[in-house]
């Protein structure tokens, strides 16, 4: 392996044999450049749906109510149907082990103030999970609290654009703001995927917003994210058991579908999922049968080198020359080939997904990349499918015998 007198050997048979040497790694760096874009690409399909996914909650089923269309039980049509404190307790009691968060939610928009600053906003009372469900991070101070619940705490986060339009300098967390004419004091600060609509919201404690509301004990919606272990089928035979659940509560027709509305995310993303599973799959199977491409062809170029180098061989023997030193000669240069150009291959592929960055968001492509063991797994792969390509025709040609191998054209 370490023999100087065959290293030279090796490489004034590439020096002297360039298109040959230039067509055996051109197969392989192509092969292995092409597999690696296309799993990057493929990655990033992967990274910009996800993404498209985590602005709340993947596991989120939401509850919201509207008009019946049907005559039910006594009741007549055109009845506004509203969901409320004791609903939100039967909802989330009825299978506890299924719900991860939950929160009811009163939406109204108000008047907020804050010095010669003032806007209306959209108030959003909820509990100490609304931050779970909208996956919001906090900038700064905390969120709601259950004893601000319990208290009927006048305290409120608002969201990252309040502040810049309302408390432009300075720390906002413990500054008061007015909301509908009642002083809150700011207890923190969030950030939302979402943009800048989430970013304009404020959240106080529900108990509060109800109380401000005349103590009524209205709920607009119910967001509930379902336990992560539930397989897809389960959580949406748990969805359409809650809305059977309040449909019968509510004294809605069975067959009315405008009173109660339930959307579970499991739905869509059960289609979703296997559509981008395909998507990944028809990507590998490109990229693999690349690399099968690069194998096959590397097999072939070989036979050709050794088909080439058969009178060669023949001269060999015939000074002397043992069969395994010749095998061992052929599949030497076979890999070195094999490694210089898979490594420019590996070089090329990283360096254009590194280039691609992220110019391809608007085709929703994120962020393309390739983890290193499937990089280093397809580059190995190459090298010993080399190694295989130089040992079988290089083994079949040192069996020749001089006389044959001299005779040859």
């Amino acid at each position: 392996m370490f023999d100087l007198d065959r290293w030279q050997e090796i490489f004034s048979s590439i020096r002297s044999n360039i298109l040959r040497t230039v067509l055996s790694g051109f197969t392989v760096a192509l092969g292995l450049y092409i597999f690696i874009v296309l799993f990057g690409i493929g990655k990033g399909l992967q990274n910009a749906f996800s993404e498209g996914f985590t602005r709340d909650a993947q596991n989120l089923i939401t509850i919201s109510t509207g008009k019946t269309t049907i005559a039910y039980n006594g009741l007549q049509s055109d009845r506004e149907v509203t969901l409320n404190n004791k609903d939100y307790d039967a909802i989330i009691n009825s299978d506890t082990e299924k719900v991860q968060y939950s929160t009811p939610r009163l939406s109204t928009s108000l008047m907020v103030k804050y010095g010669k600053e003032s806007g209306n906003y959209q108030i959003s009372g909820a509990n100490q999970d609304e931050v779970k469900i909208e996956n919001r991070k906090l900038l700064n101070g905390r969120f709601i609290s259950p004893g601000d619940l319990d208290r009927r705490a006048n305290v409120a986060v608002i969201g990252r654009m309040v502040q810049r339009d309302l408390i432009k300098n300075g720390d906002p967390v413990g500054k008061d703001v007015e909301i509908n004419g009642s002083i809150f004091k700011v207890i923190g600060v969030f950030s939302d995927d979402g943009g800048d609509w989430d970013e304009r919201m404020i959240s106080i404690p529900i108990t509060t917003l109800q109380q401000m509301k005349k103590s009524s004990d209205t709920v607009s919606t119910v967001f509930i994210a379902y336990n992560e272990n539930l397989k897809p089928e389960d959580a949406i035979k748990y969805s359409d058991r809650l809305k059977k659940e309040i449909k019968t509560r509510k004294s809605v027709s069975p067959d009315d579908e405008n009173a109660v509305y339930v959307n579970n995310r499991a739905e869509g993303l059960k289609d979703s999922f296997l559509f981008l599973f395909v998507i990944t799959l028809i990507v590998g199977f490109i990229g693999m049968g690349t690399l099968l491409a690069g194998i096959i062809g590397i097999s072939n170029i070989m036979v050709y080198i050794v088909k080439e180098r058969t009178q060669e061989i023949g001269v060999r023997k015939a000074i002397g020359a043992k069969p395994k030193s010749i095998v061992a000669l052929i599949m030497q240069e076979s890999i070195v080939i094999t490694v210089i150009s898979g490594l420019i291959g590996v070089a090329l592929g990283v360096l254009t997904l590194n280039l691609i960055g992220e110019s391809l968001e608007k085709y929703f492509i994120k962020e393309p990349s390739v983890g290193w063991g499937l990089i280093i797994a397809a580059f190995f792969s190459l090298v010993i499918s080399g190694l295989i390509a130089g040992f079988v025709p290089a083994y079949k040609a040192s069996k020749i015998k001089p006389i044959e191998a001299l005779r040859a054209e």
